[in-house]
């Protein structure tokens, strides 16, 4: 970065705690007048709870913030866009009945009672359109639109309500290549004009190819700021997961080759680097823990989905058990003992207006144990539901509460006692402790450990480097849809593993 730029934004000892737990601890953070500045970190370690921050959804314990140099109280995401702060969030805030031109003048800053000048809005939307290479088509309605016109909308409301700071959270996480070229030439155009904008991302490729300076966090607080010329992925890599080995508390196992599924060059959409799956070939033994470690991003959602049978591959081989699978559907693959905690407790592994017991026999309402023909045995599930409370400390009123008013930690148990009761034979956990508190992890983690016990092979897919280490047998490093290398999970080589999750095959590039 150039010295002599403006500072826009200072955010000094930013704190922000939930009960004992700081998801923010004494952050001190500076954006430069015309900068990208990237906030690179896992999972978990705090860039979210930071921006919500800063647009006001949350208010700091403590810790002060500046604009333009001075101090600033952000009451309200509204009150942050009337400071010129605007946000363009991964799962884009579009009402999508209307058309682009309405959403775009929803709570319309010229607006004189209930009367708007159209005619002049849209030459002024239109102006700004052109301007920044933002190619949009007013009168579409926003269910009409693919997902890269969607951004663009965002990101032009967001101008044309005043943004001269722009928060882009994971902007690129369901573009095509294409659409990402297309989306750094409008940050640049952006910049090039004075305004600045914070990057948040998982995908070292994009963080190295378009930042400016590069704040890492880690565990709630900043590692370190670096200029974008000074540091190379593997550098980034090592700041961002730390290059303090701890010893797991867990014993790590050799076991014989006995594969419970065995992928042979599977290949998945392999033209997209972060959405696809390229030449992948591995296999998860009976009673091993397999890690997958890599940036989130890199095909770890695919490969869960090809594994659990929810998507097909469109090349290569899946055996299960040793028999071939034909037939990539998710009740089969039930059936062929695949159990499965799914990325998003919410949206794929529970139905939240059901009841905790409802729940945890989704997967067996056609067990004689629980029905008998198309009646359901209630009594039998209920008491079912009381033991599985009991056993897995799950907290919550009674069994026929909503499991939607749970806690995370307590969906989670909620899910982990469905799938393992299932007397699975392989167990695909993703992001198995994300959102959890310590004791709900440990929790977590002390059952799947349960499960190895049992013979049960385990594909545990994490974004959180410290719980690939910690729970795996043996580690694969995934990078752009390909497996970079295979690692014992006992004493593992920590700079080895972080040079691979930036694109370096072991041995040699990539």
């Amino acid at each position: 970065m150039e010295e002599q730029l403006k500072e826009i934004l200072r955010m000094e000892g930013i704190s922000k705690r939930f009960g004992n737990f700081y998801a923010n601890k004494n952050i001190n953070l500076s954006i430069a007048e015309g900068e990208v500045h990237t906030l690179l970190g896992e999972n978990g370690a705090g860039k979210s709870t930071l921006m919500n921050i800063l647009i006001g959804l949350y208010q700091p314990t403590d810790g002060k913030i500046f604009l333009k140099g001075k101090e600033v109280h952000i009451e309200s995401p509204d009150h942050a866009a009337r400071l010129g702060i605007g946000m363009v969030h991964q799962h884009f805030m579009l009402v999508k009945a209307m058309t682009v031109f309405e959403n775009i003048i929803l709570g319309e800053k010229h607006s004189k009672g209930i009367f708007i000048n159209r005619e002049a809005r849209r030459r002024e939307i239109i102006e700004l359109s052109e301007r920044y290479g933002l190619d949009i088509e007013l009168d579409k309605l926003i269910t009409d639109l693919a997902v890269g016109a969607q951004q663009r909308v965002e990101i032009l409301k967001a101008l044309y309500h005043g943004a001269e700071l722009l928060v882009l959270d994971e902007p690129s996480a369901a573009l095509t290549d294409t659409e990402v070229e297309g989306l750094f030439a409008i940050m640049r155009k952006l910049t090039s004009e004075g305004k600045s904008i914070i990057f948040i991302s998982h995908k070292m490729r994009e963080v190295l190819h378009i930042s400016d300076r590069i704040t890492i966090l880690r565990l709630g607080e900043v590692v370190t700021t670096v200029n974008r010329g000074d540091v190379d992925g593997q550098q980034l890599a090592d700041l961002m997961i730390g290059r303090e080995l701890k010893p797991s508390h867990y014993e790590k196992k050799e076991v014989p080759y006995d594969p419970v599924v065995e992928l042979k060059s599977v290949d998945f959409n392999k033209d997209n680097k972060h959405n696809g799956l390229n030449g992948v070939s591995l296999a998860v033994n009976k009673g091993e823990i397999v890690g997958i470690a890599g940036v989130d991003g890199n095909g770890q959602t695919q490969l869960a989905q090809v594994i659990a049978g929810v998507i097909t591959p469109d090349q290569g081989s899946v055996a299960m058990n040793g028999k071939q699978i034909q037939i990539f559907d998710p009740n089969a693959f039930i059936n062929d003992g695949v159990a499965h905690i799914p990325e998003d407790r919410n949206l794929q592994g529970l139905v939240g207006d059901m009841t905790v017991a409802d729940n945890l026999v989704l997967k067996e309402t056609e067990n004689p144990r629980f029905s008998s023909g198309i009646f359901l045995k209630q009594g039998v599930i209920n008491q079912y539901a009381k033991d599985m409370i009991q056993k897995y400390d799950i907290r919550c009123q009674g069994y026929d509460q909503d499991v939607r008013s749970l806690s995370g930690g307590n969906q989670q148990k909620v899910i982990l006692a469905r799938e393992i009761e299932s007397e699975p034979d392989l167990l695909i956990a993703v992001h198995p402790t994300r959102g959890l508190d310590i004791g709900a992890a440990d929790f977590v983690h002390e059952q799947m450990i349960k499960a190895r016990a049992d013979n049960v092979g385990i594909l545990l897919i994490s974004a959180d480097f410290d719980e690939v280490i910690e729970m795996s047998d043996r580690i694969l490093v995934i990078f752009e849809g390909q497996i970079m290398g295979e690692f014992s999970g006992k004493n593992p080589p920590i700079e080895e593993i972080s040079l691979a999750m930036t694109g370096n095959k072991k041995g040699g590039q990539a």
